[in-house]
């Protein structure tokens, strides 16, 4: 009886001091996470480059009205000639013309009696209206030959002269570039955050890059979430920017 009381007593002891030792353990492991702390930092790199644009699109119309609609087609035929031969003579190639199609509308006015009352339009003539494009890598020539225009207006010719838009077509070369250059900022903030605060950077966890934007420069344009596109100056400022995550031992 006292021998299986004896007994009894050594397993309780035992289990007792087996909690014990796995208590402590436990316990110590706990203060050895605490002392070794391990977090991430976030940081945003800015990859930015100014660049000029290579690209030139400049657009214009030309109209001629007439009450008789053949005459209105050899008026305007007259006018793309006089206009191509201008422009050609200015330098540029015949390959730079883009002729659209010819839009025709009826002129009319409303007429109404002698009290007011509207009774119908009165047939005024046909407007024929022919746009054209031209596209240039020789930017500054065209640019010269938009503001010099007017000089048509010399030859009875009404040339209706839209401002120039401005493209650049190495934008997925300059695209990769400043990618590269972003992640190089955001890795060298990451580097400084982690030895300021007496670590190391770990691991890379996350990468998300953000819009690329185009603005021209000194222009004050506002960045804008779906991204921004100039078009109307032709130097320009190219921008994105990239998010990092790092580990931090």
């Amino acid at each position: 009886m006292n021998t299986t009381k004896s007994n009894k007593n050594i397993i309780i002891a035992s289990i007792f001091g087996l909690a014990i030792i796995i208590a402590a353990y436990l316990l110590g492991d706990a203060y050895i996470q605490r002392s070794n702390p391990s977090g991430s930092v976030e940081v945003t790199g800015l990859g930015e480059t100014n660049f000029t644009s290579d690209l030139i699109v400049w657009d214009g119309s030309f109209s001629r009205t007439s009450t008789d609609l053949s005459s209105a087609y050899s008026s305007l035929e007259r006018d793309k000639q006089i206009i191509t031969s201008y422009l050609t003579s200015k330098g540029i190639a015949p390959e730079e013309l883009i002729f659209n199609a010819v839009q025709s509308r009826e002129e009319t006015e409303s007429k109404y009696s002698d009290d007011g009352k509207y009774i119908g339009n009165r047939f005024l003539g046909y407007t024929l209206t022919q746009s054209l494009q031209v596209k240039s890598k020789n930017v500054e020539k065209v640019e010269k030959i938009s503001r010099e225009i007017t000089e048509l207006l010399n030859r009875g010719i009404g040339f209706y002269s839209q401002p120039p838009r401005y493209y650049y077509t190495k934008l997925a070369d300059l695209k990769i570039e400043l990618i590269s250059k972003a992640t190089a900022d955001a890795k060298l903030r990451a580097d400084m955050i982690a030895e300021n605060s007496k670590g190391r950077l770990g691991d890379l966890i996350s990468a998300k890059m953000g819009v690329f934007q185009i603005t021209g420069q000194n222009s004050g344009e506002d960045y804008s979430w779906g991204g921004t596109f100039n078009t109307a100056d032709k130097d320009k400022t190219a921008s994105i920017t990239v998010k990092l995550n790092y580990r931090i031992k």
